[in-house]
């Protein structure tokens, strides 16, 4: 079986995203689709599923031209896409989610839960998750989401399943045994299209790449005969040069000290950054890094310990204390915790420095349009106007409007929950260059991430977790992955 798009054109008013994609997958191939955010890769595959009409072109399965109405029109022809942003609903429990429009009924009529907690487990445990069918969405790590969707196609008995940065919230472990389970579903005759940023998995799962670039589709190797340099050069039109620009700290006084916080899933942490460091976070998920940043910032609940910003203790019981007092949070979920998706980037760039344009009761308006467009400019967001919506832009802009709010809000200390999570190589590098910039501006930086190489390369100290405990603080210029690794999962 094979799927052809040939030519595909597409545009939103003026505003040409594809101008002219040639791209096709084969049963039983992986075939990756590389780009920087706005490529134009998720519109390609939208169009492919029926959640878009494309304006030009045509796809053809099996040599016959086919266009689907939607996307379950697409999921019954054995075509299911797992989207980068996970479209569970929090409330309903994991089984419910599973089988959503496809409930399970007995003989009387009425949804049969219990075999529908039984054949959710099943498929799970197809992934080597030990996920309870049971709980409610909300409880689950963005990971464990993430599993659930990919349970989810499996149920469907796909032919080709479109994957978008399935490994960006998944641990080591998660990532093998996805690995594992696409390698035996080629060998059934299932063909992957896989969206990712991660460069180094291209050579472990994936046999072809094509790379797109501004709405094109540039190139198409055989991963075996391409190096990462040659890609990265067709993804951006230029050599990249280091991925991890050279840090070069200049210290300044303690600018936040935290003694013994515990919490929920962390005890007894304890850490300082100073004016002008990247002060990394490591550990396996579920260490509790994001728990200890989100009490760290009041949205959750300290049972013990101080925290002191600038050698005065302060009490931060809740976010807007925590802005006040000149910290900022670019949190793991943007679309759900660090925007206002249906907002214009204006207001979702104003919204913590909003005291700042008040004339009375009035908001000046002309001075939050020139304050967001500055920094819309300064962060090199692609948009056409800041009075589009959040929710218009491709992930990597979307992640730059949640550091632009922090930046423009003057923040003194900036927590960074995995800041590159979903964002393209380009995009990356230039994140990191303001990473650089802000702290030779002698702001401090707490930067929690799974990516090791960065955290490496990027931070000045590293602090490690393991099942919520503190296991060390590292120099990042000594430090090497197996030590920390070696931390990460209860070494000492």
């Amino acid at each position: 079986m094979k799927i052809e798009m040939k030519g595909i054109e597409k545009a939103f008013g003026t505003n040409k995203v594809l101008k002219g994609v040639d791209f096709d997958v084969h049963s039983g191939e992986v075939h990756a689709l590389m780009g920087e955010n706005g490529a134009g890769k998720s519109t390609l595959m939208n169009i492919l599923t029926g959640l878009l009409k494309k304006d030009a072109g045509s796809v053809k399965v099996d040599g016959k031209e086919t266009i689907y109405t939607n996307a379950l029109d697409a999921e019954h022809h054995g075509i299911n896409f797992i989207h980068q942003e996970l479209n569970n609903f929090s409330e309903m429990t994991v089984a419910q989610n599973m089988f959503l429009n496809k409930e399970i009924k007995n003989k009387f009529g009425l949804v049969d839960q219990k075999k529908m907690n039984q054949e959710s487990k099943e498929y799970l445990q197809k992934l080597g998750s030990n996920i309870d069918p049971q709980s409610t969405v909300a409880n689950l790590t963005v990971g464990q989401q993430q599993m659930v969707e990919i349970a989810k196609s499996l149920m469907t008995d796909a032919k080709f399943i479109i994957m978008d940065e399935p490994t960006a919230a998944l641990t080591e472990n998660e990532t093998d045994i996805l690995f594992k389970t696409i390698r035996d579903l080629k060998k059934t005759g299932v063909g992957f299209v896989y969206i990712s940023h991660r460069m180094e998995e291209l050579w472990e799962i994936c046999d072809r790449v094509t790379v797109m670039r501004d709405g094109v589709s540039v190139n198409t190797y055989f991963t075996k005969d391409v190096d990462e340099k040659q890609i990265v050069h067709d993804m951006v039109g230029r050599d990249i040069g280091d991925y991890y620009p050279a840090r070069n700290p200049h210290l300044g006084p303690v600018a936040l000290k935290a003694e013994n916080l515990s919490g929920g899933k962390f005890h007894n942490v304890n850490f300082e950054v100073h004016e002008g460091e990247i002060l990394g976070f490591s550990g396996l998920m579920g260490a509790g890094r994001t728990e200890t940043m989100r009490a760290l910032f009041g949205i959750d609940k300290l049972t013990s310990g101080k925290i002191y910003l600038e050698g005065k203790e302060v009490k931060l019981k809740n976010p807007s204390e925590s802005i006040k007092n000149g910290i900022g949070f670019l949190t793991e979920d943007r679309k759900d915790e660090g925007l206002i998706v249906d907002q214009s980037l204006e207001d979702n760039i104003a919204l913590p420095s909003i005291d700042g344009f008040k004339k009375g009761w009035l908001i000046d308006k002309k001075a939050e349009d020139k304050f967001a467009d500055m920094l819309i400019k300064r962060l090199t967001v692609k948009a056409t106007s800041n009075q589009v919506t959040a929710r218009s832009l491709s992930g990597g802009n979307q992640q730059k409007v949640v550091l632009a709010k922090w930046v423009g809000s003057g923040s003194k200390v900036l927590i960074l929950d995995e800041p590159t999570r979903g964002v393209d190589v380009g995009a990356k590098k230039e994140i990191y260059e303001l990473m650089n910039q802000l702290t030779d501006r002698h702001v401090a930086i707490i930067m929690v991430s799974s990516d090791l190489p960065e955290v490496l390369s990027m931070s000045d100290k590293i602090v490690v977790l393991y099942e919520g405990k503190q296991m060390g603080v590292v120099d990042a210029k000594e430090a090497t992955q197996e030590q920390v690794m070696e931390l990460a999962t209860g070494g000492k």
